[in-house]
């Protein structure tokens, strides 16, 4: 095979596996059957898998992204009905809080985190006057 690519590039095709590349990779020592398996699972899923550990890494930031005891919600222009009557009764203190809230959205949350953001500028600059 002179096509360039490499083993790994080759296993992630789901009608090759670790074994039956065997025959092309003749410096392979033999491994046991759920070493083999698990190389399997590693390549064949690993963009799957670093897309998880992406949206992980993004909801521990939204976690840590605290929002102001005193916020009022009203002043959040563009979040849906229902989302501003939930976080007026939940109160969250968190924005990974909000995000688990029932009937706050995805775009709700972004929304938040616009203000949010606009407020940290806010109180920044007031605090250099």
């Amino acid at each position: 095979m002179q096509s360039g690519t490499t083993l790994a590039e080759l296993l992630k095709r789901p009608e090759l596996s670790y074994e039956l590349l065997s025959e092309i990779d003749v410096d392979r020592r033999p491994l046991p059957g759920a070493v083999c398996e698990q190389v399997n699972i590693n390549l064949k899923y690993d963009g799957y898998i670093k897309r998880q550990e992406r949206q992980v890494a993004q909801y521990k930031k939204l976690e840590n992204k605290k929002i102001p005891d005193d916020i009022n919600y009203d002043d959040v222009y563009s979040l849906r009905k229902e989302a501003l009557q939930k976080l007026k009764d939940f109160r969250p203190a968190s924005v990974g809080q909000a995000s688990r809230i029932s009937g706050v959205s995805p775009a709700d949350i972004s929304v938040l985190l616009i203000y949010l953001e606009k407020c940290k500028g806010i109180r920044k600059n007031s605090n250099s006057i």
